[in-house]
């Protein structure tokens, strides 16, 4: 792996990428390969590859204690974690849900005929903003889903104290924040339901899958035979389901992901802290800190780029990681309001969404995860100084480019 030491030694002036491979953001930790193919093969012995098996139902029990929650439901995705959830607390008519988050969150409300309608959110954690959760209740309005975003707890408090007072559902995206806490809970505890990812970005994976956790015990059991067809025995169908199951070689996956999941967590800080020091003190770059008093996963390294203060653009500074094949994400560009069908349905609404506004022009992920270590977090900290401290003739090889 070669060092940089002049700018003209970065690739958007001609020469070879610092990376022959490229860096993706979130791309899957593994864990003990010999431990998940023993399972796969005896799945394979046993012949139950899916409906309940035996690793689905030890992977629910795990991922219960781990979280000291009641209830683990484990399901194909969290999409329809989401759907599902969304459908056992009878929301309908509006919910309220930040822009500033995946579209996965408000299509499960959109898919089911809810308006999802969305809020802004607090500069600092980039979560929803309960003052503007309240101002934006109305008559139709029957829940609200807060998203633990890049594992940061909501204002839990907060939302739960206006879900009690407005009659009101309230419910979360966790899809973030597995092995997080907030106050020392664990996420998962809190609302009607939270909702969880384990798709093969997240930290911790089951090749594709979810979860929804609950300490209601009718709530819980409605969502199981709810992602069963709506089954409550061998040939017996009790309400309206879809097919929502968790197969056995993804809940094999997560069994062994569990195994390994505070290596990944200690390997994830590690890149943080030292992305960190060699970040600190930029002009125009600020990495949103993570309480390390709370337990969290560390997946994600969130930097904010001031192009006033830099001098370069968030979409700048990516196209010059991107030249050297280091693929940060603009997250969650540009915003759920301005994806289809909800810029149709309400053109304006980004007026009333400046904090999602900005964030979503400013917002660049940088890769980390296993594989992802000291070597590789210094070089591409060494290529975002030299492209910040550069930014003149950046912009003007960009234009030259153009």
């Amino acid at each position: 792996m070669k060092t940089k030491s002049r700018i003209e030694d970065l690739a958007i002036f001609g020469a070879k990428p610092a990376f022959e491979e490229r860096l993706h953001v979130g791309r899957p930790n593994i864990g003990h390969r010999e431990h998940f193919l023993e399972r796969v093969n005896a799945i394979l012995d046993q012949r139950w590859l899916t409906n309940n098996g035996p690793c689905v139902q030890q992977f629910e029990r795990t991922v219960a204690k781990f979280l000291g929650v009641r209830h683990c439901i484990a399901v194909c995705n969290a999409t329809v974690a989401l759907e599902l959830a969304i459908r056992a607390l009878r929301m309908t008519g509006e919910v309220i849900v930040p822009s500033f988050t995946f579209v996965a969150t408000a299509h499960a409300l959109q898919w089911q005929g809810i308006t999802p309608v969305f809020c802004d959110v607090l500069s600092s954690t980039h979560s929803i903003d309960p003052e503007r959760v309240e101002a934006s209740i109305t008559s139709r309005t029957t829940g609200i889903i807060g998203v633990h975003l890049w594992g940061k707890p909501c204002t839990v408090e907060a939302l739960a104290d206006i879900a009690h007072r407005r009659g009101l559902e309230l419910m979360f995206d966790a899809a973030h924040a597995f092995g997080c806490s907030h106050q020392g809970r664990m996420i998962g505890n809190f609302g009607r339901a939270e909702v969880f990812s384990f798709h093969a970005t997240k930290f911790l994976n089951t090749l594709e899958g979810g979860a929804i956790t609950t300490n209601d015990d009718e709530l819980a059991a409605s969502m199981r035979m709810m992602k069963n067809f709506g089954f409550a025995g061998y040939d017996k169908v009790v309400c309206l389901g879809t097919n929502g199951k968790m197969n056995e070689i993804s809940a094999a996956m997560g069994l062994t992901g569990l195994e390994s999941m505070d290596d990944f967590i200690e390997h994830n800080r590690r890149n943080y802290r030292q992305y960190l020091e060699e970040l600190e003190n930029l002009p125009g770059l600020h990495i949103l800190l993570y309480d390390e008093n709370e337990k969290c996963n560390y997946q994600y390294i969130v930097v904010e780029v001031d192009e006033a203060a830099s001098l370069l653009s968030r979409d700048e500074l990516m196209a010059v990681l991107w030249a050297e094949n280091v693929l940060a994400r603009r997250y969650f560009y540009p915003g759920c309001h301005q994806m289809e069908p909800y810029a149709s349905c309400s053109p304006d609404a980004g007026a009333n969404l400046p904090v999602t506004e900005k964030l979503s022009r400013c917002v660049l992920e940088l890769p980390t995860g296993t594989s992802v270590g000291f070597p590789e977090i210094r070089l591409i900290s060494h290529i975002i100084c030299f492209a910040l401290t550069h930014s003149a003739m950046i912009k003007e090889r960009m234009g030259k480019r153009i």
